[in-house]
C-alpha cells in the first residue's frame, strides 16, 4: 500500500511541475514540442522494453486490425490533448489548463453513463449538477466557455474511456500509440528541418538536451501511475490526482501571476466543492459495500 502510494503520488507531482518544463522550452513552437514528445517516448519505451526482454505482444498487436485501429483512435485523441496542453501552458494559461484536470474525473462519471450504459447514484448526479453550475459561472464571468479546461478534460476523459477497453496495459499500450505516431512526427520534423524552421536543428545544446528529455519527461509518470494504480484501491487513486492539477494551478497564480481574480475563485470553488462531494460520496459507497 505504501508503494503504492508513493509511486502514484510521484506520477501526480511529475504531472503538476510539467508546466515548468513546457516553460523552459517556450520557444520552440508547440506542435514541434509535440512530435518530439512522440518521438523521444517512443526511444525511451524501446529502451524499457529492451531491458525488460518484453516484445512477444508487439507482432500480435500489430497484426490483430481491431486493435490497431483501436489504438490509433487513442493515440490520436492523446496527441491533441498534448498539443493543447502544450500550447496553453505556453500562452500563459495554465490555471485554465488546470481547470481541465479538476473536472475530469468527473467527465469520466459521464462518459460511463453515457457510453458504457453506467448508472450513477444520486450523490454522483449531484456532484456533476455543481460542477456544471461551477462552469456556468466561469462562463458568465469571462464571457466564453473555459474551452480549454473542457477540451482538456473531455480528450483526455476519451482517451482514458479508450484505454479502458483495450487489450493492452499500461506499458504494451503507450509503446504501440507512439509507435504509431512516430511516423508522421518524423516526417513533420524533417519537414521542419528541411525548411529550416527546425528549433531542434537551428537551437543550442540545452535546446537539444530538453527536448530529449521529453520521452522520459512522458513515460515515466505513466508508468509510475500505472504501478500505483495496481497497488491501492481506486477511492485513494481519485484522492491523489488532484496533486497534478492543484500544483499546475499554484504554479500559475503564484510563480506566474496568471490572472485569478475574485470571479475566477468563485468558479473554481464552486468546482472545488463538487469534487468534494464526488470523493466523498465514492468513498461512503465504498465503505458500505465493504460493510455489506
Amino acid at each position: 500500500m505504501q508503494t503504492g502510494i508513493l509511486y502514484a503520488a510521484a506520477a501526480y507531482f511529475i504531472w503538476g511541475l510539467l508546466p515548468l518544463y513546457l516553460k523552459a522550452i517556450k520557444h520552440v513552437p508547440a506542435m514541434e514540442i509535440l512530435m518530439h514528445r512522440m518521438v523521444w517516448s517512443l526511444v525511451f519505451l524501446a529502451i524499457v522494453l529492451a531491458v525488460r526482454k518484453h516484445w512477444s505482444w508487439l507482432k500480435p498487436a500489430l497484426q490483430d486490425k481491431r486493435v490497431v485501429g483501436r489504438f490509433i483512435a487513442s493515440a490520436a485523441i492523446l496527441s491533441i490533448n498534448w498539443f493543447i496542453y502544450i500550447w496553453a501552458v505556453n500562452d500563459g494559461r495554465v490555471v485554465d489548463a488546470s481547470l481541465g484536470y479538476f473536472i475530469n474525473p468527473l467527465v469520466n462519471v459521464m462518459l460511463g453513463y453515457f457510453l458504457l450504459h453506467e448508472r450513477l447514484r444520486p450523490g454522483q448526479w449531484g456532484a456533476i449538477a455543481v460542477a456544471a453550475a461551477g462552469v456556468v459561472w466561469l462562463t458568465v464571468q469571462a464571457g466564453q466557455l473555459p474551452w480549454i479546461g473542457l477540451l482538456l478534460a473531455a480528450s483526455f476523459g476519451t482517451y482514458g474511456l479508450l484505454r479502458k477497453t483495450a487489450p493492452l496495459g499500461a506499458l504494451e499500450g503507450l509503446s504501440l500509440e507512439t509507435l504509431l505516431l512516430t511516423p508522421f512526427a518524423l516526417a513533420w520534423l524533417g519537414w521542419l528541418a528541411s525548411q529550416g524552421q527546425s528549433g531542434f536543428v537551428n537551437g543550442d545544446s540545452s535546446t537539444h538536451a530538453l527536448l530529449l528529455a521529453a520521452g522520459p519527461i512522458t513515460a515515466i509518470p505513466l508508468l509510475l501511475f500505472a504501478a500505483g494504480a495496481r497497488r491501492i484501491p481506486l477511492s485513494l487513486l481519485g484522492l491523489l490526482q488532484y496533486i497534478g492539477p492543484t500544483l499546475q494551478m499554484a504554479l500559475g497564480v503564484f510563480l506566474w501571476h496568471e490572472p485569478f481574480g475574485t470571479g475566477k475563485l468563485i468558479g473554481f470553488a464552486v468546482i472545488w466543492s463538487a469534487l468534494a462531494l464526488y470523493t466523498l460520496e465514492g468513498y461512503w459507497n465504498s465503505r458500505q459495500v465493504r460493510l455489506a
